[in-house]
């Protein structure tokens, strides 16, 4: 697959946590249970493909430290933060974060001078921010829309985000497939949700997602399909451009939290994810002009 193809298979399948995290909230799941649900699923996915291909090992010190950093920076703390929000803000604004997170990334990319993208790629990320902050500005001005305090909290979402894209990038370990590094990402990320519900709830509750059960079952599905080609897209395209599975997530999030969920936007909000899908396409032309390889004579 294309790196573009990839960013809007990623995108779409990030988009539908949003809806489905809702639904955990209004059933009374716990974030970190409901965090917990995403990271063992995708675990648990990649798992037998591991053992079936004979890559599962236990990680050597180098991919043992990488696992560590990239799963608090780009697992437990975003999905903490995602799940917290979500019952306040709701599921397509709260997705619509994910929209700003390319902006953070350059921005950290450059510092650790990272290659740029092109003139067609900065006007992609500069079209999708402008979709962003119209939604966001219009949702904002709602009456019925979360507070002040909440959109605030909200921010932290694409700044760890950005941290976790940079850092992925810059210190992958040499020779060590996507699918081994999500692995055991994500079970570590399982091991820090269940110490993290050990302290506070003196256990595992999973008597709560009884009431969502199919949800969790979907959820962990979309798990276990989202990070294998999440990973992928990290190593073929880079930082800049794994950050724009936001655009195509606040897209795909808004979309599926109005026909699910039943959430409701005024006309300019849509005028905003419209701005946003514009903004999509940019990048998807950019990076068709960036990998087409002229045939030589």
């Amino acid at each position: 697959m294309t790196p573009s193809m990839l960013l809007l298979l990623t995108g779409t399948l990030i988009g539908l946590n949003f809806p489905l995290g809702k639904l955990a909230g209004q059933a009374g799941v716990s974030p970190v249970l409901w965090a917990l649900t995403i990271s063992f699923g995708a675990a648990s996915a990649l798992l037998p493909f591991l053992l079936w291909r004979g890559q599962l090992r236990w990680p050597s010190p180098r991919v043992m430290r990488y696992t560590v950093i990239s799963a608090l920076i780009s697992f437990v703390g975003p999905n903490l933060l995602l799940l917290t929000v979500i019952a306040h803000a709701g599921a397509g604004y709260t997705g619509l974060m994910f929209a700003l997170s390319p902006v953070f990334t350059v921005l950290f990319a450059a510092l650790c001078r990272l290659r740029p993208p092109g003139g067609l790629g900065l006007a992609g990320i500069v079209v999708g921010l402008a979709g962003a902050v119209v939604v966001s500005l219009t949702r904002g001005a709602d009456p019925a829309g979360p507070g002040l305090g909440w959109l605030l909290a909200a921010l932290l979402i694409p700044v760890a985000l950005a941290a976790g894209n940079v850092y992925r990038t810059i210190d992958w370990p040499a020779d060590t497939p996507a699918n081994v590094l999500a692995f055991w990402g994500h079970a570590f990320a399982s091991l820090v949700f269940v110490g993290l519900l050990l302290t506070t709830r003196g256990g595992v509750p999973v008597a709560e997602l009884a009431p969502v059960g199919g949800v969790a079952l979907v959820q962990m599905a979309v798990a276990g399909l989202t990070f294998p080609v999440f990973f992928r897209l990290q190593q073929r395209g880079g930082p800049v451009l794994l950050s724009q599975i936001g655009y195509v997530a606040a897209a795909v999030g808004m979309i599926a939290a109005t026909v699910f969920l039943g959430e409701r936007y005024a006309p300019p909000t849509w005028i905003g994810a419209g701005i946003i899908v514009a903004g999509i396409g940019l990048t998807v032309l950019a990076q068709r002009r960036a990998h087409a390889v002229p045939r030589r004579a």
